[in-house]
């Protein structure tokens, strides 16, 4: 039984983001629940909140289909970050120049597996 959950045009670079996804590549889904709450990174609320989401939807998929199925055994099989669009700002230089600012974006995606 696999869940899928994705979340889109985050508004947080994707570097920022892969760091804090690395921490909880492979592990349990109660685990990494855990790695995220006391996480001080600020995308570690994003990834936990999508978390909780791909957890829901393996959940309901699993009623759906009249299975039984334990949150406990729940694995983290895949997540990645992708590189959504950036936003391009003008940032005011000297002797009449103008720098660009990329504000970049990100898009997650969190596969749970069973054990």
């Amino acid at each position: 039984m696999t869940g899928v959950a994705k979340a889109r045009f985050l508004r947080i670079g994707p570097r920022k983001v892969r760091l804090v996804v690395d921490m909880i590549r492979g592990k349990t889904a109660n685990e990494a629940l855990s790695i995220l709450e006391f996480s001080p990174r600020y995308p570690s609320v994003a990834v936990r909140k999508l978390l909780k989401s791909a957890i829901s939807n393996v959940m309901n998929v699993s009623e759906a289909k009249k299975v039984e199925l334990d949150p406990d055994t729940l694995v983290i099989d895949r997540v990645f970050v992708d590189e959504g669009p950036s936003m391009k700002r003008m940032s005011p230089r000297a002797f009449g120049r103008a720098d660009i600012i990329r504000k970049r974006s990100s898009h997650i995606t969190i596969i749970l597996g069973t054990k």
